[in-house]
């Protein structure tokens, strides 16, 4: 089986519009929580959100193909383009056909959705842009990026809901396994912080109410928690078969050493009991990485801040690690930072485990004031960043439906 390796990264999201700007401000423990600013929330029980504050996309794409595409693929396009110029990825003509482009989107264009709807109802059917379609279908997010930078490989889209982007990644790293492709871009985007993406959110009782506090309303594992906070934004990584990487010499950053993936088969919107699904998807990936759970040091969680899955993923990350949950085993939520980024938050988070390898640092989960009595005995790197020499991370993505995805990342030898 052929190696995987992380040689570029990008990001966007409420913590910065790139990569090194994200980290610093993770590091510093600062969130990307604010009052929502793309729609007016008056009205709306949930009034906070993590927006790429900002973006101007007119730096990536030029002003008369905007249209041509909605925010996510916008997002997309300004991530993947950071990691590749990080990377220094430039493949021959003839190369690019083995380069594959694998995005997860959990929804799709969401405000374009909601202007043609307008558009619709209020002028009639001629005023819908021609545009509307491909602006919004979700498989047009690796589509644009695979035209842009002329990769034909596989052009695939993962919609599995909060385990997109990981579930792309995972799967990317197994086309290159296998030697159907040779390198990827891979990730996740999302751009949901619309109306009817907070709405639908909201009506489901799913998202925080502390309007009057955003910075302290994502707080992943504390008892005060009251649902999650919505984000957008977009994480990619180049992803290269590991003997062509080094050959070109190719700024190595972290290996994709395991990847799984189960369903829960239980309930709509709830986890597994005991997050018995998520238990199944760690152990496959450290079954496929062949690392003992006492190899793993340092878990970034799913954490959404919700009062039931918080308590169910810790219940899971003790029962695949037993006594290193407690000695040894460092766990932590940047979403307490970001937000929840839906579809791309494996991606975002996938940047996010590479980077805690890369410099050897840990992220802290934030607004942890008064831990769940699940968090017991367990290290949640409350508050602050700590230092550490970090080899093996994993990264944990789970989503409505009962999907659940685990990466492991390695430091490279």
């Amino acid at each position: 089986m052929r190696r995987v390796v992380i040689t570029g990264v990008g990001l966007v999201g409420p913590l910065g519009l790139d990569a090194n700007t994200s980290w610093e401000t993770a590091i510093a423990g600062k969130s990307g929580i604010g009052r929502i600013t793309l729609f007016d929330p008056e009205g709306f029980p949930s009034q906070i959100a993590g927006e790429c504050t900002g973006f101007d996309v007119e730096k990536y794409i030029e002003k008369k193909k905007v249209r041509e595409s909605a925010r996510f693929i916008h997002l997309a396009v300004a991530a993947a383009e950071e990691a590749l110029q990080a990377s220094g990825f430039d493949p021959s003509d003839k190369v690019k056909e083995r380069v594959g482009t694998f995005v997860g989107v959990g929804f799709c264009g969401l405000e374009t959705l909601e202007l043609t709807a307008r558009a619709l109802f209020d002028k009639g059917p001629r005023r819908i842009s021609p545009y509307f379609i491909p602006a919004t279908i979700s498989n047009l997010a690796p589509g644009q990026l695979s035209m842009r930078w002329g990769f034909r490989g596989p052009s695939l889209t993962t919609s599995s809901a909060c385990s997109s982007g990981a579930h792309a990644i995972g799967e990317a790293t197994n086309w290159i396994r296998r030697g159907g492709i040779d390198a990827a871009l891979a990730g996740g985007a999302e751009a949901s912080v619309t109306g009817i993406g907070v709405g639908g959110f909201t009506a489901m009782r799913a998202l925080s109410k502390r309007n009057d506090d955003p910075e302290a309303a994502s707080r992943p594992f504390d008892k005060g928690r009251d649902g999650f906070v919505m984000a957008e934004g977009s994480g990619m990584v180049v992803l290269e078969e590991r003997d062509a990487a080094m050959r070109r010499g190719a700024p190595i950053l972290a290996e994709v050493i395991g990847y799984g993936a189960t369903a829960d088969a239980y309930h709509l919107t709830q986890p597994a009991p005991e997050g018995e699904g998520a238990q199944r998807a760690m152990k496959q990936a450290l079954a496929d990485a062949q690392i003992n759970p006492e190899q793993v040091d340092y878990v970034n969680a799913h954490g959404t801040s919700t009062p039931t899955g918080d308590v169910q993923e810790l219940m899971a990350i003790r029962s695949v690690f037993g006594a290193h949950a407690q000695h040894g085993l460092w766990v932590s939520s940047t979403k307490s930072m970001t937000g929840h980024l839906l579809g791309a938050a494996g991606g975002l988070e996938a940047v996010i485990a590479t980077q805690t390898i890369q410099h050897g640092a840990v992220p802290p989960t934030i607004n942890l004031d008064d831990p769940d009595p699940g968090c017991e005995g367990m290290d949640l790197v409350p508050h602050q960043a700590r230092s550490r020499d970090v080899s093996v991370v994993l990264s944990n993505s789970f989503g409505f439906g009962g999907t659940n995805v685990t990466l492991a990342l390695r430091k490279h030898d």
